[in-house]
């Protein structure tokens, strides 16, 4: 999914979360890298095996785990599969709905951690105006 990452990622979010996590930061950015991959894996098989009950749980750590760092656009897709995976679950149907949700799942989280990836690496220059840097006027 080509997006900005203006779009992909609520920076404003992403700071918040850098800097409540402090010292942590990295490594649990690298614990979603991990816990992403392994939920976007599940929940492609689950939908490939029309099981509905296998896409709830890694749908909804994807959302929980991508809003915490101010990825909304993952977050809503993944919270998307969760909802109508959860209403199959009940009704007792196939999570067909959920198939054009899962389509650009992995693209739009291989985007999007690519981004905080890149963000998170401390020898990427940062943004203009943040914290001890000159703004475009010099002040």
């Amino acid at each position: 999914m080509e997006l900005q990452g203006n779009l992909l990622v609520d920076w404003d979010a992403f700071t918040q979360a850098r800097s409540e996590l402090g010292a942590g930061f990295v490594r649990i950015l690298g614990y979603f890298q991990e816990d992403g991959i392994k939920s976007v894996s599940a929940i492609e098989t689950a939908m490939r095996a029309g099981n509905a009950a296998a896409l709830v749980l890694p749908a909804h750590t994807l959302k929980g785990e991508a809003r915490q760092f101010g990825a909304e656009p993952l977050g809503l897709l993944a919270e998307k599969i969760e909802t109508i995976a959860r209403s199959c679950v009940e009704t007792r149907d196939t999570p067909d709905g959920a198939l054009q949700h899962v389509v650009g799942l992995r693209d739009l989280f291989d985007s999007t951690l690519a981004l905080l990836q890149r963000e998170a690496n401390p020898l990427v220059e940062r943004r203009p105006g943040g914290f001890g840097r000159r703004t475009a006027s010099g002040l």
